[in-house]
């Protein structure tokens, strides 16, 4: 087989977040809302970032979309829930009540609290990562997204991302993953669930 009709075949990956997105984004428009908030999870490496990104840059409505990870504010190895909650406390209620939310970014390397960000509730939002999608989170967004994925090829990505630095993380991370699919089954609180190889 010749490289140029290996490099011609679509990345399935990529045809699965894009079909992804603009699912989301029809979905998005549907709404009519002028401050709508989508929620993006799934096991790490399973797309999510690439999704949230692609859905900032084609935003379909008038007016700037705020973006926020949860890797940004996961305060270390085992602090996936500590994170989510964080992301429900100054984040989702406030916009949800229509208050200005406020964060701080997580220093992964320094392992302190960073800057501040504030969220402004007049504007969408979009906010992605490991265990968002549960009962509480279900009634403070609009749209709600929950990514399947094989083991092995997130690992595979998610490891080419981060590299040496996730490597010796991967099983700790993956048994609080464990623990938030079983205890709240965020498949059963999405609005849309897609397939990416």
């Amino acid at each position: 087989m010749s490289s140029a009709s290996s490099r011609s075949r679509p990345d399935p990956v990529a045809a699965a977040l894009d079909a992804a997105a603009a699912a989301v984004l029809d979905a998005i428009v549907s709404l009519a809302a002028a401050n709508p908030v989508v929620l993006i999870d799934g096991r790490s490496g399973a797309g999510k970032t690439s999704l949230a990104g692609t859905l900032v840059r084609r935003w379909p409505l008038r007016g700037r979309v705020q973006s926020m990870a949860l890797d940004s504010v996961y305060p270390g190895w085992d602090g996936l829930d500590a994170g989510v909650r964080t992301a429900i406390d100054l984040v989702l209620i406030p916009h949800a009540r229509g208050m200005v939310g406020v964060w701080q970014r997580w220093d992964w390397n320094d392992e302190s609290w960073a800057e501040a960000h504030a969220v402004d509730p007049s504007l969408p939002l979009i906010v992605e990562g490991v265990g968002l999608l549960n009962a509480e989170t279900a009634r403070l967004a609009d749209i709600r997204v929950w990514l399947e994925s094989p083991a092995v090829s997130r690992r595979e990505r998610a490891l080419a991302r981060d590299g040496d630095a996730y490597r010796p993380h991967w099983e700790r991370w993956a048994r609080q993953e464990d623990v938030h699919v079983t205890r709240d089954e965020p498949n059963r609180h999405a609005t849309h669930v897609f397939a990416i190889p």
